[in-house]
């Protein structure tokens, strides 16, 4: 039995999954909105927050920790300085998903994952 264990799988290992969330938080900071499946845009979406929550306390320690997750140094500083200041005051809910149905390949759900207070 499965309870109270977090998280989705994905039919990827844990270093595999691991890096698959690196690189959507990374492109997600990078464009600010990114198309992938639903069950990635709900699995990205907490580690997504906790980033933006350390952007938002903002010192050495928090950035240390938040390069060890985004891998590009200029989306670091783009966290650090203009998404850490967007988001202000607002005290979570940093992202929001939009489901937009079945994709025609493989007939799987996909949705759109962005940054609130985007221009």
């Amino acid at each position: 039995m499965r309870h109270n264990v977090m998280g989705r799988k994905l039919g990827r290992s844990k270093d595999h999954r691991k890096a698959l969330f690196r690189n959507l938080a990374t492109e997600l900071f990078r464009h600010n909105r990114i198309k992938t499946t639903e069950a990635k845009a709900k699995a990205v979406q907490p580690v997504v927050d906790k980033l933006i929550t350390l952007a938002r306390r903002g010192d050495l320690h928090a950035r240390r920790l938040a390069a060890k997750e985004v891998t590009d140094p200029a989306v670091l500083q783009k966290l650090f300085g203009e998404i850490a200041a967007r988001v202000g005051s607002r005290s979570g809910g940093y992202t929001r998903i939009y489901k937009l149905g079945a994709r025609r390949g493989d007939a799987a759900e996909m949705a759109v994952i962005e940054l609130v207070d985007q221009e």
